[in-house]
């Protein structure tokens, strides 16, 4: 049997003694785009920010490649585990100042052409190695944090909500970034979304969080179909909150 990316086991977590979590179980496969749903308030960022420890978990409850990632030194995991957030958190300066941050915390200077890679890897030209990060619009800057993310090599993104502040057009354009960095880098994605339609394009698994438990999960498409009596359809019907 092939190891899971991540394996997620009986994680329970409370806040100022309230329950955020409760005796969660999920599984997410090398390569795999998981999408997680729920009301807000649902538990569903705070699981996203334990996987790579910016909340910390208790021991022997997430596992990457099988190891306890209490374990591992927490800025190396988090190099291996990329998050972008709903709104870009970019410095002043340039947009390729921005990209080399990263590797230049680690003791490593990108060349120009590696950051013409990572831009081209986000789907932005080139010549925005020199724009000015309060020139970008809404969309390019969500994917230059994504450039900046990669610039680190992980194998996994955690995306919380990235499209969410953005107009049709930047969403689509986001998402088609998203599957092509999937289907280039064999990236593993565990994506925070509202949206129906991204679910449906690019989730190959959904898991609804209720909360603070894992309340569905499934394929995406028998999941939210229309004769589907899931609590993931009503979730999307708008019944749940």
């Amino acid at each position: 049997m092939t190891t899971p990316r991540f394996q997620v086991q009986n994680l329970s977590l409370e806040r100022n003694g309230r329950p955020v979590l409760r005796n969660v179980n999920m599984m997410v496969a090398v390569g795999e785009i998981v999408c997680l749903l729920g009301p807000s308030g649902s538990g569903k960022s705070s699981l996203l920010r334990c996987l790579n420890r910016l909340t910390e978990p208790p021991p022997q409850t997430i596992f990457l490649n099988a190891q306890d990632i209490t374990t591992i030194d927490v800025l190396a995991l988090r190099r291996r585990v990329g998050m972008v957030f709903q709104k870009p958190a970019l410095f002043p300066g340039t947009v390729a100042d921005n990209i080399a941050y990263g590797p230049q915390l680690d003791g490593r200077t990108l060349t120009s052409d590696e950051i013409i890679e990572l831009l081209t890897l986000a789907d932005l030209p080139p010549d925005y190695a020199q724009r000015l990060t309060s020139e970008l619009s809404g969309g390019e800057a969500q994917r230059v944090s994504i450039a900046r993310t990669l610039s680190n090599h992980p194998d996994s993104l955690l995306l919380d909500e990235p499209t969410s502040a953005l107009d049709p057009a930047a969403r689509r354009h986001v998402r088609e970034t998203i599957e092509k960095l999937r289907q280039e880098l064999g990236l593993t994605v565990i994506w925070v979304t509202h949206y129906m339609e991204e679910v449906l394009e690019v989730a190959d698994r959904v898991y609804l969080l209720l909360d603070g438990r894992i309340a569905d999960e499934g394929d995406p498409e028998h999941l939210l179909g229309p004769e589907s009596h899931h609590k993931t359809a009503e979730f999307a019907a708008g019944h749940l909150e």
